[in-house]
């Protein structure tokens, strides 16, 4: 007898298209768009479609759209309209928010900044919307709203970056810019500002919750492949009734490192863990520059890092009659 291996998908349904349950009158229409896939049965369900976006899909669609044409039109006038240069730069290329001589003044001239302000408000309007939308699907499949919540988190922290620290700073200018490059230029350049990020206890979190994230995923997913042979894959009935793919699994644990988590709790745990990296790195971002000007000189101050040995180097701005 052959063995099931589930490393991708070796059975697939086939049957009449699910569409979903009636919608209400007045509803937007899922529309009729709905097939089978060989491949993406490979990986997951077989069947693509139906999509209901509704009045907040729809809209929230649209500003994505206006967000990704404004960032992308003016990274093409930047190379002067030149489509070589614009697919051959496009990594370096950047829609940088208004300068600090505009503080935070709400409407800046598109010249001089406005049209990122634009292309941040039609993102962010974007993101909520689809939270929105998120939210009340859950609602009407009568789900619980982790998934929305989850997705708060990351707006939370898109936000803080483009919005609410640049707010409390009172500039623009300390936003990040749109690009690859210059997103990632900001970033170092952010760290080294403001004394390195590492010793930002709130950045440390962050990393944890996200290297956690990943081990956590890692771990369940393996155990679930390792037991699928014994219907671990059918995780609610086996949290409702505790089979043999579960007390597989968890004696596993148990003889690996003295602990495992439960077919419910190991689910908890990723969640908590994935939401709670943007949230730790956004409280981290609102610190930076508002509280704290130098994450060193802080480390140092609260025993957190070592200080550096004297040099015997005397610092000029020290010195009597130095500008202060």
């Amino acid at each position: 007898m052959a063995r099931y291996q589930n490393m991708f998908t070796q059975v697939q349904l086939r049957g009449p298209l699910e569409a979903g349950p009636r919608l209400p009158a007045g509803s937007f229409s899922r529309g009729e768009l709905s097939t089978y896939n060989y491949w993406a049965g490979k990986i997951g369900a077989a069947q693509i479609g139906p999509i209901y976006l509704g009045k907040l899909g729809i809209s929230s669609l649209v500003c994505a759209f206006l967000s990704f044409e404004i960032i992308g039109l003016n990274m093409w006038a930047s190379v002067n309209w030149n489509p070589i240069q614009f697919v051959r730069q496009l990594p370096w290329l950047a829609l940088e928010p208004p300068g600090p001589e505009w503080g935070f003044t709400l409407f800046v001239p598109l010249a001089q900044g406005g049209w990122w302000q634009m292309a941040g408000f039609f993102m962010t309007s974007a993101l909520i919307l689809w939270w929105l939308r998120t939210f009340r699907r859950a609602r009407a499949l009568g789900m619980g709203n982790h998934v929305a919540w989850a997705f708060g988190a990351g707006i939370f922290l898109i936000i803080t970056l483009g919005f609410i620290r640049p707010m409390l700073m009172g500039s623009w200018a300390e936003a990040v810019p749109f690009g690859i490059f210059p997103h990632l230029d900001w970033t170092a350049a952010f760290s080294i500002r403001y004394g390195n990020l590492f010793y930002n206890p709130f950045h440390c979190l962050s990393i944890a919750f996200l290297y956690g994230s990943t081990l956590l995923f890692a771990m369940h997913g393996a155990t679930i492949l390792a037991v699928g042979r014994y219907g671990g894959e059918r995780e609610i009935e086996q949290i409702t009734d505790r089979g043999t793919a579960s007390e597989r699994a968890a004696l596993f644990w148990r003889w690996t490192m003295g602990f495992n988590a439960t077919m419910e709790s190991i689910h908890r745990w990723a969640w908590w863990f994935a939401v709670l990296t943007p949230l730790t790195g956004g409280i981290g971002i609102l610190l930076t520059g508002t509280v704290v000007d130098n994450w060193y000189l802080w480390a140092v101050m609260h025993g957190y890092a070592p200080s550096y040995p004297g040099t015997g180097v005397i610092d000029p701005a020290t010195l009597p009659g130095a500008p202060k």
